[in-house]
């Protein structure tokens, strides 16, 4: 009996058995760096297919979060599918180094001794801590999986770069697109900077909800209703008291019906469509109305401001809603981006009397020195006393808040840096090439980005800050005119770039090397010069990565293939890079535009310190391995917000250990075989043939999925087709085979050229995303087969064409109904399994009680019926003469299968229950099939 099993072909491990991921990734990490696989994945491509992703640039200013490992491996799985499918793709890392996010956490550090440092001195610091933020996070990206050149990474704050992003600002000031004066813009008095659109979020804030009179004295008002005037009021309301001081107008609709009211002996003047709502905060009982007209009947009477001793005339805007407050609007040109644009329509004074802390200035009566939320609760208290408040009350809010400091922001009034949407018609230019030129994924994305865009004020970038590109510009100092030459620009970028920290340049020189010898002030002659402090906003630096990048490094060319953030860089810098690249270039930096949602947690909530719910991508490394992170991010749809939890984490391990088994497998059985001596398709049997052409759809599918940034598709389908196709189909059945038929005969070295086949489609599948198993998978191919490639060095630069099966349409579908047949003849075995009455399917005889042509089906040459069903015998009867009790088909139509125990005596070496054991009496315990094997080793 023994010597039967020593003939077995009984496969050999080489894989391991365990992951042990988290001790093992490390030494692949080592090894992909000394054996420079990202080099050789490169090296594998097609230069001439060139495939760019431009990475966006991460703040080097703290450890990554979950965020930042998605992004990070979503880029990784493109790059590495492109390279696997033929192309050339190289990964640039990038980092943004400059701007508020790091200088804010510098000053966190420094607190009081910053006001003691100069600005080189800052610079410096913000220097070093974008250096070693970055080396750490280099580490952890790294410790991802992720491939790319990371010893020549592109840094904001290199001075090659620094040069380029102040070229690209002196480009916009050649085009006349730059331009410097006051306007209202987000302002931080924490930060006691301006920000851009992208730099402010919307969180919940309670603010003071104010209903204020002013007084309307105006003789000229008796035209539209015979009052004593000296006792009418205009009615307006607010959610910001503080700016009541800066009042300058009240705005009105020209085409609202507005009505005059009386009540208690005073009149008033409101939206006829707000009457009631308004009537009802204010207490009144049943108003009388006295007269209706439309708003535009009320331009240019002169309303009195309700706390100083000045006018505030009534002027026509047409953004007046009738969605709350009183149809008249509070209008301050200093303070709001709609109140200055009438402000300039009707001359309107551009008042914002505070400093940089949001303080009023010593010139504002009652409020001299508060800052603005100081100010809210004393201006309705002036009000008050005054009378003209008319009611108050607390109100929740979306509000504008600083992304990096969290405090709520202002509109202020403030001389800034723009570069006008509508100058060069870059508005315009802009949102045609939204339309035309880009490809946005999800589709979403292009409406989101394009109301962006068209809905947008002139760009403000300029930031009050020390850490970054220096806007190039002097400043007279007699007239406060700005000069900025377009070649002068020019030639102060080849500094930049020639200096060893950059733009410091700008800040170290003389004043007098900066000037132009003989400059003069075109606007009052003098010569009076001092540089402009101001720096480029950050999404200026980092929107113009395609000049400082893309179009300059020989791992890329412009434009790039693919941008690849979160969503929120629809407003962030796919929306600068945009704006900067059709300004200067007239196209867009980019094809195609990719964007994924947040991590959430399971309840579907924003990760949150206070909450608790944090999860760290260490975390999961340190639990389960960087692989079943990466795991995660291919399962996930994420095109929405991600969601991830320990739950999910372990049903991926065990999803994992699935796949991973199935590359054991097909290793363990390919250790004696040789591509030299594989089987021709013509000469498969035909179940392989099927195998393999099955295989190879699914493959197919896998690299369109991946071409299609359809990552979920490539995970669950590899899933499926390990787990269903191969596992519990496929390799189930062939394993009698492998293990018993001659070792070097037809039937075995057939099935062992589509396992080989498999095997390395299955790796070029799983390499993009779980990069380290196939890695290993790859280095334990038998020698002989790794041989036979044209390179051995990694997986990433394994290129395989499995052979072509030339499988008919018709051929495929009746192995499709054979696959069916038997898993209806797996539900019928598995109950009597349950019952004992069988151990194993091996013990089972099934009879087929079905319609002649499926019989003709099973009955056919090219099936081993037994082997297929994987029983010791098979019996094909007419469904009319099936039993009571046998099973019926539930997916199959006419098919009824009885099961019972088989008959015979177990072979002692394939276990099949035969009742013709001992044909030869040499070998009394084969059967007739082993018999033959045996025979050979004699």
């Amino acid at each position: 009996m023994s010597d039967y099993k020593k003939t077995l072909l009984l496969p050999k491990t080489q894989f391991p058995m365990k992951a042990n991921l988290k001790q093992r990734e490390p030494e692949m990490l080592k090894f992909w760096e000394e054996t420079k696989a990202y080099d050789a994945m490169v090296s594998a491509g097609d230069p001439d297919d060139m495939y760019v992703l431009h990475d966006g640039p991460p703040y080097a200013n703290g450890h990554i979060h979950m965020g930042t490992a998605l992004n990070k491996v979503l880029k990784d799985i493109v790059v590495k599918s492109r390279n696997m499918q033929g192309q050339q793709a190289q990964y640039v890392p990038g980092w943004d180094c400059h701007g508020l996010p790091i200088e804010h956490k510098v000053e966190q550090e420094l607190k009081k001794k910053k006001k003691e440092l100069d600005t080189l001195t800052i610079r410096k610091i913000c220097r070093s801590y974008a250096a070693k933020w970055l080396d750490t996070q280099r580490k952890e990206f790294k410790r991802l999986g992720v491939l790319g050149v990371w010893e020549d990474p592109y840094m904001t704050m290199k001075p090659e770069y620094e040069a380029a992003t102040a070229r690209e600002l002196g480009r916009f000031m050649e085009n006349d697109g730059v331009v410097r004066g006051k306007k209202p813009i987000y302002w931080c008095c924490d930060c006691r900077t301006a920000l851009a659109e992208a730099e402010v979020e919307y969180e919940d804030h309670s603010s003071p909800s104010i209903y204020v009179r002013f007084p309307m004295a105006d003789e000229n008002f008796k035209k539209l209703a015979d009052i004593d005037v000296s006792r009418l009021y205009i009615a307006i309301w607010t959610t910001t008291p503080w700016t009541i001081p800066d009042n300058m107008a009240v705005a009105v609709h020209p085409d609202f019906d507005y009505v005059l009211v009386k009540t208690g002996g005073d009149y008033y003047v409101l939206a006829e469509g707000l009457l009631e709502e308004c009537a009802g905060k204010f207490g009144w009982d049943a108003p009388e109305t006295v007269a209706t007209f439309k708003g535009a009947e009320l331009e240019n009477l002169k309303a009195k401001h309700p706390i100083y001793d000045r006018e505030s005339p009534v002027v026509l805007a047409d953004y007046v809603t009738l969605e709350t407050g009183t149809g008249c609007v509070h209008t301050a040109p200093g303070h709001g981006r709609e109140d200055f644009e009438t402000g300039i329509r009707y001359g309107l004074e551009v008042y914002s009397p505070m400093n940089d802390r949001g303080e009023f200035l010593p010139e504002v009566e009652f409020f001299a020195g508060l800052n603005v939320w100081e100010a809210n609760p004393k201006v309705i208290e002036k009000l008050t006393e005054l009378g003209n408040l008319l009611a108050s009350e607390e109100i929740s809010h979306s509000y504008p808040h600083c992304w990096r400091c969290k405090e709520p922001v202002i509109f202020r009034a403030t001389t800034q840096w723009f570069i006008g949407m509508d100058e060069n018609d870059l508005r315009k230019r802009a949102l045609n090439h939204i339309r035309k030129d880009v490809q946005w994924v999800p589709s979403w994305g292009e409406e989101r980005i394009y109301n962006m865009v068209a809905n947008r004020p002139d760009w403000c970038i300029s930031r009050q800050r020390n850490w970054g590109v220096p806007i190039s510009a002097l400043i007279c100092e007699d007239c406060d005119e700005t000069w900025f030459d377009a070649k002068w620009v020019y030639d102060i970028c080849e500094k930049y770039a020639a200096h060893e920290t950059g733009c410091d340049y700008w800040f170290e020189a003389p004043i007098e090397e900066l000037v132009p010898e003989g400059l003069t002030c075109p606007k009052c002659g003098g010569t009076h010069w001092k540089r402009e402090t101001d720096i480029l906003d950050v999404w200026f630096d980092s929107g113009t990565s395609y000049a400082a990048v893309v179009e300059q490094r020989k791992e890329t060319r412009f434009p790039a293939d693919l941008y690849l953030e979160g969503s929120d860089q629809h407003r962030g810098w796919f929306h600068s890079s945009l704006l900067a690249s059709v300004g200067t270039r007239n196209t867009p930096p980019y094809k195609t535009v990719l964007t994924h949602g947040y991590v959430v947690d399971a309840e579907g909530r924003k990760m949150s310190k206070s909450i608790g719910n944090v999860l760290a991508p260490q975390e999961i490394i340190d639990k389960f391995g960087a692989e079943i992170l990466r795991m995660w991010v291919s399962a996930s749809n994420y095109q929405e917000d991600i969601r991830i939890s320990d739950e999910t984490l372990n049903r991926l391990v065990d999803a994992y250990r699935r796949i991973r088994n199935t590359c054991r497998y097909l290793l363990s059985n390919l250790n004696d075989f040789d591509p030299a001596n594989k089987v021709s398709v013509s000469d498969m049997l035909p179940l392989d043939r099927y195998a393999l052409d099955m295989v190879a759809r699914h493959h197919e599918s896998i690299r369109k999925a991946y071409r299609n940034f359809e990552f979920h598709k490539v995970y669950h389908t590899l899933h499926n087709l390990c787990v269903v196709d191969l596992s519990a189909f496929y390799l189930d059945i062939i394993k009698d085979r492998l293990y018993v038929e001659e070792e070097n005969g037809l039937k075995r070295r057939s099935a062992q050229t589509v396992l080989w086949q498999v095997l390395l489609m299955l790796l070029e599948d799983m390499a993009p995303v779980l990069s380290f198993t196939a890695e290993e998978a790859f280095q334990n191919l038998p020698e002989a087969i790794k041989a036979a490639l044209d390179q051995d060095e990694t997986v990433f630069a394994l290129r395989f064409s499995p052979d072509e099966t030339g499988l008919s349409d018709d051929e495929r579908a009746r192995w499709e109904q054979l696959a069916e047949i038997r898993g209806e003849v797996n539900k019928a075995i598995e109950p009597k399994r349950k019952d004992r009455v069988i151990g194993k399917s091996l013990d089972a005889e099934v009879t087929l009680y079905t319609t002649k042509t499926v019989r003709e089906l099973v009955a056919s040459e090219d099936l081993d019926a037994m082997e297929f069903f994987i029983v010791s015998k098979v019996i094909l009867a007419d469904i009319a003469d099936a039993p009571d009790d046998a099973f019926v088909a539930e997916e199959v139509a006419d098919l009824k299968v009885g099961v019972k125990a088989a008959t015979g005596e177990k072979c002692e070496r394939c276990w099949r229950i035969s009742e013709d054991l001992g044909t030869d009496p040499a070998y009394a315990d084969a059967c007739p099939r082993c018999t033959a094997v045996l025979k050979t080793l004699d």
